[in-house]
């Protein structure tokens, strides 16, 4: 859990290659929880709901806040378009990601979706682009993350 680079790499590595972005629910809300409106600015986030496979395993479970407030056009047409994963995405862009502590509501949110509890393999954090946060996530890496490629 102290990984700190993009977790996208970091499951394309384990995975040995490309790793599939299973789109579960995605949509543009301004209901969200209380710990979103602390952490980004503006009142319509994309709520997007994900996990990475690879082989016919799960790597990981993703929930993410992206605030629309000054994002750039073709970042968001590419994150309403759903079909890449958000570290292919950040790597347009100079980020920073700086942990959230006191993160329940996300994680039990995630969980509601994804199933499987698993608080020791899951952590919560703000990606912060020079001018303004940007993305609240919530992720839990999954037994896929074990997978023997032999």
């Amino acid at each position: 859990m102290a990984q700190d680079g993009s977790t996208t790499r970091l499951c394309e590595a384990v995975a040995g290659g490309p790793v599939e972005l299973v789109l579960i629910k995605q949509h543009v809300t301004s209901a969200v929880p209380a710990i979103v409106r602390e952490q980004l600015p503006g009142t319509q986030f994309i709520e997007r709901i994900t996990s990475l496979a690879a082989h016919g395993q799960v790597l990981m479970d993703n929930l993410t806040y992206i605030s629309l407030d000054g994002l750039e056009p073709a970042i968001e047409a590419d994150l309403r378009a759903g079909t890449l994963p958000i570290g292919h995405l950040l790597a347009r862009l100079w980020v920073r990601r700086e942990r959230i502590t006191q993160a329940d509501e996300l994680m039990d949110r995630l969980w509601d979706t994804v199933g499987q509890p698993d608080a020791p393999a899951t952590r919560a954090y703000r990606i912060a682009t020079p001018t303004a946060a940007r993305m609240v996530i919530a992720e839990t890496y999954r037994r896929g993350m074990l997978m023997d490629r032999a």
